[in-house]
């Protein structure tokens, strides 16, 4: 079977650092082009300064990965998908909703892949918390979800930006987790977003949720965490407390730790290919639904003014 010929369009800290050793690491993929048009893209690689550059001029593509920020995607996910070219949109998976919505009904009518990659649900410790609470009364829930913006992301004037989302950026990772791994849906109560002055979108964000059988969830999230850092969830069971911490890498149950080989990406580009030869998509909005509902119904504060 040939190799998917597959295009990063964005060639940012992510790509480098996470999407192109995927690619290189899964023979099912093979890297055919990079686009940016600040990066000079790979050695020996054919680069374009855009995805018109590229479709118009080649090298051909099979899929891409848009990697770009948020707030420009759609436009170039559409464009890769009226050609019948697959798509995997890195997290979130676009500005709105209904831009997603948008995206994937375009899928449906060119029978290309529309992926919307919720890389932390690949994290070594998720999938063995779901199959284990699945089987167990869960009584809280707790996501503590803190760290530092400047040492996660210098410099980069597009995540404070409407669309950008702020702290739900890497907060909406969490949510992946959660989506995936409770056993039933749950929906935000009340919510509190903490706005620099100088910024549109939020440094930090105390929300509450319920479950469809009233279990509580509260959500800690802050970009102004220095030291260590912490990506935690913590589930309270009959069965005792179950943490999932590392941003999902490390598993702790009542019975001991588990820690397994981290694959994040590498499991990405399995279940994209996966999606490839069969033709199907996969389109979660649930984690970005909840993200939407924070600031539909959250009550905003104003902070101190932040500065990189």
């Amino acid at each position: 079977m040939d190799p998917i010929r597959i295009a990063v369009v964005g060639m940012g800290k992510i790509a480098r650092a996470q999407h192109l050793p995927a690619i290189h690491g899964n023979r099912a993929f093979v890297l055919a082009a990079t686009v940016s048009p600040h990066d000079p893209g790979e050695a020996g690689i054919p680069h374009h300064a855009s995805l018109d550059s590229l479709l118009a001029e080649g090298p051909a593509v099979d899929a891409v990965a848009l990697c770009t920020p948020p707030q420009v995607r759609y436009d170039l996910a559409a464009q890769a998908l009226a050609r019948g070219i697959h798509v995997l949109l890195e997290k979130p998976p676009g500005a709105s909703l209904s831009e997603v919505a948008a995206l994937e009904a375009q899928a449906q009518k060119t029978n290309a892949t529309l992926f919307a990659a919720w890389h932390s649900r690949f994290a070594a410790g998720v999938a063995p918390a779901r199959a284990w609470l699945a089987e167990r009364r869960i009584d809280t829930v707790k996501i503590v979800w803190r760290e530092d913006v400047r040492v996660w992301h210098p410099g980069q004037a597009w995540i404070w930006e409407p669309g950008g989302l702020g702290v739900f950026d890497p907060g909406i990772n969490a949510l992946s987790i959660a989506t995936y791994i409770l056993p039933r849906p749950f929906f935000l109560k009340a919510a509190t977003l903490s706005i620099p002055a100088n910024r549109a979108a939020p440094i930090a964000a105390d929300m509450e949720f319920r479950d469809t059988a009233g279990v509580s969830i509260s959500m800690d999230l802050d970009w102004r965490q220095t030291g260590p850092q912490s990506w935690d969830i913590l589930v309270e069971t009959d069965a005792g407390q179950v943490k999932l911490s590392k941003g999902g890498a490390v598993l702790s149950l009542p019975t001991g730790t588990e820690h397994n080989e981290d694959r994040e990406y590498p499991g990405l580009y399995d279940r994209f290919a996966t999606l490839i030869r069969g033709r199907r998509s996969d389109v979660d909005i649930s984690p970005l639904r909840l993200v939407a509902d924070a600031f539909l119904r959250g009550r905003r504060e104003t902070t101190d003014a932040f500065h990189d």
